[in-house]
């Protein structure tokens, strides 16, 4: 698009005419040509995504760590119990749930950046109490603690990243947050199978196999917390939320690497703020009696439930999340040495080395979904994901029931049913694996975002708690039937999608009430009207925040000392 074309845009008499046909064609091309070229983007996003690092490192690492002689040596209790393992597991996800709950007021309160700041801390510190653990008490508490840093790193990066992120560019870049995770989840495992050698893997093995890997995740998460501080800027719809408006086009100027008066920026700067004020009346509309950012807070809780469109747009986000644990990857993550164990692959180092292919696959095939989300749609991706994700589980089952006493005569039906362990894990990575993180920081208006993403990411985690707890017990008892199970969810995730979910490929984030029905009604269409005649105005006598602009009106004021 000419800027030309882009000013005309920004001159004309609707709002409604910056499409993000328009927007989407100015910024340029999605997927990795477009990351390339936004250069600034792909850093701050890569950046971010240590958050996600962490997160899959700490998944990753626990699978080595439980089968190791000396851990099970000075932990016989968790060793040889698969009920308590599931709990060492599964308090971290328990933790994550609290984490991802509160981290929504810190990410309002405090900015998107330093919410991801204070989450780092509390990872610091559960990082060093397992390193350092000398019963189990003490890796229960450190594992719940480092928890609670994860849950609110996984709500906080993707919300920062997809509120800096061009609307082309904005699946691709919170998709680096998936290709983080893998990533972490690699380098963990195949740390856990390179540390198991010391002082070798029988009687005298070294402490040091299971303390490092706890312990060299405190690199990645101080340069994360430093970073909070020096290197990520602050989110520029956090900041016209706040009223700070001549910093967020000073920001989305430098993430768009234009000048301020350019029309591209005017024109999304623009769009932040329609979708701020419109939101911000609406508060003040609705709920004239909450003074405090606390009430405010609680009203907005109680909108995401009480209003249709909303509830909507919730249910989705977090069923989303539901199902994407419920698909068994984190059933694998968590424990593959103990699956592949049950398919026949016997030995320590064997499983190992089979679950370190795991890691590289899960991270070689998210490359492509950062250049196919946003070019392709969530909804395609989704489904042909699902769809080889609930073939890899049938089979897998289906070997397991006919080979289930007789692996050692069939070793081959063994390393079959680890390649579609790994098939699974590579549809699971280029599909729901990143669009789950991607779809719940679009579809939400800038006022409840962050406490929809606190819901729906805990939700996440609540059914990530219930996964690594109940899955050594279903190996245990129920042995195939486990793949069967997790079969039937990766079917109803490819009908839910073939059947309801919306694509929101491209759409701006101040324009997903098209998708959800959120202005139909006569009162928000007309707020929306005032808003935009107001901006029509302002666009035409002043340059948009431009240093000599003001704007005081009283919803200005009020909504600046909320906050």
């Amino acid at each position: 698009m000419s800027n030309e074309k882009a000013d005309q845009m920004i001159r004309s008499s609707s709002l409604e005419e910056m499409s993000s046909v328009d927007l989407d064609s100015a910024y340029g091309p999605s997927g990795f040509h477009g990351l390339v070229r936004s250069s600034n983007i792909l850093f701050y996003s890569l950046f971010a995504s240590l958050g996600g690092f962490l997160f899959g490192y700490d998944q990753g690492v626990i699978s080595g760590v439980l089968v190791m002689r000396d851990f099970e040596t000075r932990f016989p209790r968790v060793g040889g119990n698969g009920d308590l393992q599931g709990w060492v597991v599964s308090i971290m996800q328990l933790g994550a749930f609290v984490g991802a709950l509160i981290n929504s007021p810190l990410a309002d309160r405090l900015s998107r950046r330093y919410s991801i700041a204070v989450a780092c801390v509390a990872f610091l510190i559960g990082s060093v109490l397992q390193a350092g653990a000398i019963d189990n008490s003490m890796l229960f508490i450190g594992r719940f603690i480092g928890g609670i840093g994860l849950g609110q790193i996984s709500m906080g990066v993707p919300l920062w990243i997809g509120e800096i992120a061009p609307p082309n560019l904005r699946g691709s870049a919170v998709t680096l947050q998936q290709f983080a995770i893998a990533s972490g989840i690699m380098i963990s495992f195949w740390l856990d199978y390179g540390t198991q050698y010391i002082g070798g893997i029988g009687e005298g093995q070294s402490q040091l196999a299971w303390r490092l890997p706890f312990a060299l995740r405190v690199i990645p998460a101080i340069t994360l917390l430093i970073g909070c501080f020096f290197i990520l800027p602050f989110s520029p719809r956090w900041l016209v939320k706040v009223r700070r408006e001549h910093e967020a086009l000073a920001v989305l100027s430098r993430l768009r690497k234009l000048p301020e008066n350019h029309p591209i920026v005017q024109a999304e700067i623009l769009q932040i703020k329609a979708g701020a004020r419109f939101d911000a009346l609406t508060i003040k509309e609705k709920f004239p009696n909450a003074k405090t950012s606390a009430q405010i807070a609680y009203q907005q809780y109680k909108e995401l439930f009480m209003q249709k469109h909303l509830a909507k747009r919730l249910f989705v986000a977090c069923f989303l999340q539901f199902l994407q644990q419920f698909t068994g990857v984190n059933a694998i993550i968590y424990y593959a040495p103990k699956m592949f164990k049950s398919i026949g692959l016997s030995g320590n180092s064997v499983s190992l080395l089979a679950t370190g292919v795991v890691g590289i696959i899960n991270v070689v095939a998210t490359v492509p979904a950062i250049g196919i989300v946003d070019n392709f749609g969530r909804r395609i991706v989704l489904m042909v994901g699902a769809l080889f994700m609930s073939l890899s589980h049938f089979i897998i089952a289906t070997l397991y029931a006919i080979y289930e006493h007789s692996w050692a005569e069939h070793l081959s039906a063994g390393w079959a049913a680890a390649a579609f362990v790994w098939f699974f894990v590579f549809n699971f990575a280029y599909s729901v694996g990143c669009i789950a993180w991607i779809y719940p920081t679009e579809i939400f208006p800038l006022g409840v975002r962050a406490q929809a993403m606190g819901i729906a990411i805990s939700v996440n985690w609540i059914s990530n708690f219930v996964i690594g707890l109940i899955t050594p017990i279903m190996l245990n008892h129920i042995k195939f039937g486990t793949f069967y199970f997790f079969f039937a969810f990766t079917m109803v995730l490819f009908g839910w999608v073939m059947f309801f979910l919306p694509e929101t490929k491209g759409v701006p984030m101040e324009e997903m009430d098209k998708l959800w029905g959120g202005s139909e009604g006569k009162e928000t269409a007309d707020r929306m009207a005032r808003i935009q005649n107001e901006l029509k105005c302002e666009s035409r006598n002043v340059p948009i925040y431009s240093k000599t602009s003001s704007y005081s009106d009283d919803l200005d004021i009020e909504m600046q000392e909320q906050y």
